[in-house]
């Protein structure tokens, strides 16, 4: 019979492409990765790996399994839960969320301290994390879900093997000193902005993606990034002390900010979507987490 543990281990390896990346993703020694594999292998019956190189692939036996692994596994969790369930006479369990700064502060933490009162049973362990690493724990089962973000004009990739639910569409907005000749009026035309300076989130990230793209497209002209940083609320305070522009959401700008004006665009609206992924198959626990992260929402 096929050890769940060991396919876990298998699955693992698929998803990180080497014995070492496995391993540092499990907190296991590569030769411990290693020598679980040669026992699947034995109870498989049939070669699961093949070395490319410096690296090992998975070989046609080897990817059925996988592909077998997250049925098995989804069906594993389920049950668990259930059980877990029972015992408790309502839902139980551990569900592991993660979230983008904004959304832990105004969606998630609501959300936690409502799950406290409702369903004591559930214990929710949150982490502060961008889309970009927390798509590939989620599917990996490192988390149970995740609440992230899309701009309008930078889609983020769909997965067939997660669920998607919309939680919010809020606008992204100017934000500039308000002492800046522009803050006077409503409405502020991205070309009078060419030549400031700008704070951003960090490369490769939606934010940043979506800010350069607006600069380009609206005001023509390609955007000095001076200040990079996830952190929104450092972002804020940028343009407060340096004089710097942003282009923010308006879950950042909820708070009320001293020092800084915030404007719509002149060339039309800029929005953000904050959604929730989890896997297709959820357990009550994750129900029940999804349930409040809507009502927060």
């Amino acid at each position: 019979m096929l050890d769940l543990r060991r396919l876990r281990l298998l699955r693992e390896l698929d998803a990180r492409g080497t014995v070492h990346g496995a391993a540092r993703a499990l907190g296991y020694t590569p030769s411990a990765i290693s020598q679980q594999l040669a026992v699947l292998e034995r109870e498989a019956g049939a070669k699961l790996l093949e070395r490319s190189g410096r690296n090992v692939r998975l070989t046609d036996a080897g990817q059925v399994l996988v592909r077998h692994a997250a049925v098995l596994l989804d069906g594993m969790e389920a049950a668990e839960a259930e059980v877990a369930a029972i015992a408790a006479g309502h839902p139980a369990g551990v569900v592991r969320v993660s979230a983008f700064q904004s959304a832990f502060l105004r969606i998630v933490a609501p959300a936690v301290a409502a799950l406290a009162e409702s369903h004591p049973g559930i214990r929710i362990e949150v982490t502060e994390a961008e889309v970009e690493e927390a798509v590939p724990a989620l599917r990996l089962r490192q988390l149970d879900a995740l609440v992230g973000d899309e701009y309008s004009g930078r889609p983020r990739p769909v997965h067939d093997d997660l669920t998607r639910e919309p939680l919010v569409r809020e606008q992204v907005r100017l934000v500039l000193p308000e002492t800046h000749p522009l803050a006077a009026g409503e409405r502020v035309r991205m070309a009078e902005l060419s030549g400031a300076r700008w704070a951003a989130c960090q490369p490769g990230t939606g934010h940043r993606e979506m800010q350069i793209r607006a600069c380009r497209e609206l005001g023509g002209f390609e955007p000095d990034l001076r200040y990079a940083s996830d952190d929104f609320l450092i972002l804020v305070e940028m343009v407060r002390t340096t004089g710097a522009c942003a282009l923010l959401p308006d879950l950042v700008l909820g708070y009320g900010v001293p020092g800084v004006a915030v404007r719509s665009l002149a060339e039309g609206d800029l929005t953000r979507e904050v959604f929730l992924l989890t896997r297709a198959t959820r357990t009550p626990a994750v129900e029940a987490v999804a349930a409040a992260l809507h009502t927060a929402a």
